[in-house]
């Protein structure tokens, strides 16, 4: 049973449509519709359910399916930090945190959320990521064809009121007509700003100054578990300090977005940012029990009867024997 968002109506119904087309309907069927049917969803019995959402919705999925002891797969998202080094050549830096963060114009679980960085290197950083959203989209952004819109109308008013509320030290403007928000920078953000209340999930992108790799430690700590943290940085001893001290669902070295193409890695979150993993062999073991089936020989009663009582000294030795081999044997 496949439940596609309400918020993207065109696209749930072009799945609806897509997939009886090419796949068994007696394997797989489409469940379209908001609130209401999801709720009549979850009163049913499954034997697993697999949620990709937001946190507060995933609480509720969750416990939903206690009712019935379901398990669940829950990916959600999060506040997902960037910390940028020193030593990096931050106009490649600026050009792949850009990109990720406006892939769907922000509207993806792991867009890069925030950026923290060196006070001393701030500035040259917010001028890259200028020079890096020119290179990409132009000048009229609103007349790109690779920059999309936002995806409804209480989206688009969240972020609008998130931007009446803190204003970006550049672009962050908004077409009504066209459900449209520029890319927007915000340079010296610090906790308690709008922008660092929430999850933005769109594309206004706040760099905040710190002293220290231990200050963005603490700031990045002080949040809920991301989905991905991404760390841009050639000191090993400092990649090894960010894996060490932080918990994400996953974390992109020098990168942004890209890990959760590899197949080979599983993708998830933590805490609040979700639990279970899947993609490639992963998803497989996600939706599979697996259960442990053990068939003996009827034959060689004979050793098998030292387990039996009564029991006596012999026994007791042989018992004795047959640990000391299996634990030989790791086993």
């Amino acid at each position: 049973m496949l439940k596609p968002s309400e918020f993207a109506p065109q696209t749930s119904q072009l799945i609806e449509t897509l997939i009886p087309r090419y796949m068994d309907t007696e394997c797989i069927c489409v469940y379209p519709g908001g609130t209401e049917e999801l709720t009549d969803l979850l009163d049913q019995r499954f034997d697993h359910i697999f949620f990709a959402g937001s946190s507060s919705f995933g609480r509720a999925v969750m416990a939903a399916a206690s009712k019935f002891l379901t398990p669940v797969t829950l990916q959600l998202s999060g506040k997902c930090p960037v910390y940028v080094d020193e030593n990096c050549n931050l106009e490649v830096v600026a050009q792949r945190i850009i990109w990720g963060k406006l892939i769907n114009v922000g509207q993806n679980c792991v867009a890069p959320d925030y950026v923290i960085c060196n006070f001393e290197i701030q500035d040259l950083l917010f001028e890259r990521m200028q020079m890096a959203i020119q290179k990409f989209y132009g000048n009229e952004i609103n007349g790109s064809e690779f920059y999309g819109k936002i995806v409804n109308e209480q989206q688009y008013q969240r972020l609008k009121n998130l931007l009446m509320r803190q204003q970006p030290t550049y672009g962050g403007q908004v077409d009504d007509m066209q459900q449209l928000i520029t890319p927007g920078l915000i340079i010296n953000a610090k906790p308690g700003d709008p922008f660092m209340e929430e999850e933005i999930f769109g594309p206004i992108l706040p760099i905040v100054p710190v002293r220290s790799a231990d200050e963005a430690i603490d700031l990045i700590t002080s949040y809920e578990k991301p989905l991905a943290l991404y760390l841009f940085s050639k000191d090993k001893r400092l990649i090894q300090q960010f894996l060490t001290e932080t918990s994400s669902g996953g974390v992109c070295i020098n990168d942004t977005v890209v890990h959760t193409a590899l197949n080979t890695l599983p993708f998830g979150g933590v805490g609040n940012s979700g639990m279970g993993y899947y993609h490639g062999k992963f998803s497989f073991d996600n939706f599979s029990h697996h259960k442990s089936v053990m068939w003996k020989s009827m034959a060689l009663e004979s050793v098998n009867s030292i387990r039996y009582p009564p029991y006596n000294e012999r026994n007791y030795r042989r018992l004795q024997w047959v640990l000391r081999k299996s634990l030989k044997r790791g086993h």
